[in-house]
């Protein structure tokens, strides 16, 4: 892209959204309003005629659809979550909602989290107006809310209630992948996304019976549920292999050189270093106790005891997550979804695919794109009722040293404005040509 304009605009669009605060502290407790209202008028100004949804007041969507010039092409989601996780501001090095740009960085919360995205869509598409340019395929824009909570006020509820505007789309991109991840031997990878985990958050109940602290309680509800919190964490799951970790393990082995025995995958990772990284976390379910509430006063003791846990399981992982549940929690805990959504699984060997390599490669040629799937989970999961294969792609070019999964929901998270600038010319590149 040679539209300088494009590249001032992705700086002051990153910087002007992390400047208005949209901190979802879960429980529906946040307002993404004004940051849908400036990504309206941004899109607005080019010409695009954006529509604003709630199904709660405060918790805005933004959709707006640029025709393509071939009718027949299925249309493709371009999307971005406008919410961001809670920061603490006596812990940074700068106000995190400051959107300070210093030293050519740019700070703050949603810096990676990512209005750096929104701002790249905004920037491209409103570049497309001033050229006057058209995408071959429809392109849908969707600026969502609630992302990081349950997704009810924000793709959830676009994809129950308005799904007519998703009408032809068969493919998306949002985050997160086509970022530079260096292997500390000289190597830069690209991973880019194609599959999540599918997110199982549970509530665990334990009941027993109450009682004075000093007395003998066999039917102590909170030593019931300590013992099954503890078989849950120590449990070792077993490797389950998708064909995109499959192909990702299969592309790492060939780049480094090593034996791809797929009999032994904690030897192989051992082998890859660093790069190992990129996939140990989505060979395997898992489950990670994080909440603990039980009682009210130290010599009584409660009748009932809770505890949450993060789960997540690999696509067609789900039963297995469901029955081993069952026998870790044990006769005395009962146990629930607080939250669930699929996992997810996108073809590496498709059209789209291709493309997304080809326009990391004509930017970082020094690079290796290879597919990966993420261990959490998106709002393609939501979009996927619609029959819409997501990947994560939100490209960005990062200097070695620069740890750019720390930035999610971390302390003092900050991107390059060199970073923003590849970003945009690397999704110019896949747009034009998707």
């Amino acid at each position: 892209m040679g539209d300088q304009r494009a590249l001032d605009e992705v700086v002051e669009f990153t910087s002007g959204l992390i400047r208005i605060d949209t901190t979802n502290r879960g429980g529906g407790d946040c307002r993404e309003r004004p940051a849908a209202e400036y990504a309206a008028e941004r899109l607005a100004e080019a010409g695009w005629e954006p529509t604003l949804l709630e199904r709660t007041p405060g918790r805005t969507n933004v959709v707006t659809r640029i025709e393509g010039t071939d009718p027949s092409a299925g249309a493709l989601l371009l999307h971005g979550h406008l919410d961001v996780v809670p920061a603490e501001a006596a812990d940074w090095s700068v106000h995190p909602f400051s959107g300070e740009v210093r030293d050519g960085v740019v700070w703050g919360r949603g810096a990676v989290d990512m209005k750096n995205m929104d701002a790249m869509i905004l920037a491209v598409v409103r570049a497309w107006a001033r050229e006057g340019f058209r995408p071959r395929r429809d392109v849908v824009v969707a600026f969502t809310a609630d992302e990081e909570a349950s997704a009810e006020d924000g793709s959830g509820f676009l994809a129950d209630e308005h799904p007519h505007l998703f009408e032809g789309c068969t493919e998306g991109i949002s985050e997160s992948g086509a970022f530079t991840f260096h292997d500390g031997a000289g190597r830069q990878l690209y991973p880019i996304a194609a599959g999540e985990r599918g997110t199982a958050w549970l509530k665990l109940t334990a009941r027993g019976r109450a009682g004075h602290g000093s007395k003998v309680n066999p039917e102590n509800a909170v030593t019931r549920l300590a013992a099954a919190i503890t078989r849950i964490g120590a449990h070792e799951w077993p490797l389950r292999l998708t064909p995109t970790v499959r192909a990702a393990l299969t592309e790492l082995a060939a780049l480094y050189g090593v034996d791809t025995d797929l009999r032994d995958v904690d030897r192989l990772l051992e082998k890859l270093g660093p790069a190992a990284r990129l996939v140990e976390a989505t060979v395997r379910n898992s489950a990670n106790p994080t909440m603990l509430d039980a009682g009210y006063k130290i010599n009584v003791i409660p009748g009932e005891a809770v505890a949450y846990v993060d789960g997540r399981y690999l696509p067609g992982g789900e039963e297995e997550f469901r029955t081993t549940m069952d026998r870790l929690t044990g006769p005395d805990v009962e146990w629930e979804f607080h939250h669930r959504e699929v996992a997810l699984q996108a073809p590496v060997d498709s059209p789209t695919y291709a493309r997304l390599r080809a326009a990391v490669e004509e930017f970082a040629p020094e690079g290796h794109v290879v597919p990966y799937c993420m261990s959490g989970g998106t709002d393609a999961k939501q979009f996927s009722r619609l029959g819409i294969t997501g990947y994560g792609f939100t490209p960005l070019k990062l200097p070695e040293g620069y740890d750019y999964q720390a930035m999610f929901h971390g302390v003092d998270e900050r991107v390059p404005v060199e970073a923003l600038h590849f970003g945009v010319r690397v999704l110019d590149r896949f747009l034009r040509t998707a």
